[in-house]
């Protein structure tokens, strides 16, 4: 690494970090420019844990001795800045003092990824990023073996996403299905029974799924308010409920999530 102290924060040497606080703008640009922001030191570490390529880092100076150590083997500029210049170059705040940009790892096949799987968890067109993190956060922390999104879901490698799952996206393999008619014969074809996470009259408890579960499960859930399409609930096989009292009807999905996941973990024995 070589160190650079940020002298201008219009420079194009930090152009990789600017208005970070425009989630259209990033969530639009992010894929085609194959770059992703991660924050924090601890986050930064587990992103290169996981094999991922830091492009630079930004930085307070105050976290650069934490982060030397797994920053060194790599030829990349660490611009240093104090803090009115960061929130001068992203646009907000930057509470844990240090930001990366990695380079996008290649996605996975779909079929490939849910060859070795026996409990996914499929997120359709679920548009907030702090829901997002927060179920991959869940997901690595209860045993499913992998996520897959819609191609409307976000991204699970924005920035806040990231920050909320406390870096756990890059230790849970994760790739983007194709649209409901290709992605129902995957499932179907890797073995999985689908169980939609809805509201519904014909609905099954999710005590009555977890006493006797199918061996290969694929866990879909939806966004908030609008819920599960269609499409989605006709390539379930079963529509699932989480019993509710005192008239709740339903949980934050990424509540919802953690609680489906926990009632239908595998034994520890059989965790991977």
């Amino acid at each position: 690494m070589h160190i650079e102290r940020v002298r201008d924060a219009a420079s194009d040497s930090v152009a990789d970090y600017a208005r970070l606080t425009d989630v259209t703008l990033r969530s639009a640009h992010e894929p085609e420019q194959g770059l992703y922001i991660a924050e924090s030191a601890k986050v930064i570490g587990r992103a290169i844990a996981a094999g991922h390529r830091p492009r630079s880092v930004l930085m307070e100076e105050k976290w650069l001795a934490g982060l030397e150590p797994v920053l060194a083997p790599f030829d990349i500029p660490v611009h240093l800045a104090d803090p009115a210049q960061l929130e001068e170059i992203t646009g907000y705040r930057v509470h844990r003092g240090a930001l990366a940009a990695f380079e996008r790892p290649e996605l996975p096949d779909p079929a490939a990824l849910l060859a070795g799987a026996r409990r996914v968890v499929v997120l359709e067109d679920i548009v907030d990023h702090t829901n997002v993190g927060a179920i991959f956060r869940s997901v690595a922390a209860l045993g499913a073996d992998a996520v897959l999104v819609t191609p409307r879901c976000a991204d699970p490698l924005y920035r806040r996403s990231v920050r909320v799952s406390m870096g756990t996206v890059f230790q849970v393999p994760w790739t983007r299905l194709p649209e409901w008619g290709e992605a129902s014969v995957l499932l179907r074809e890797a073995g999985f029974t689908t169980a939609a996470l809805a509201l519904a009259d014909d609905a099954v408890s999710l005590r009555r799924l977890a006493a006797d579960p199918p061996e290969r499960l694929a866990l879909v859930f939806g966004a908030e308010g609008d819920g599960l399409s269609r499409n989605a609930l006709d390539a379930a096989d079963a529509v699932v409920t989480i019993p509710m009292r005192h008239g709740v009807d339903s949980l934050n999905v990424a509540a919802a999530a953690a609680v489906v996941l926990y009632a239908l973990a595998l034994p520890e024995e059989e965790a991977r």
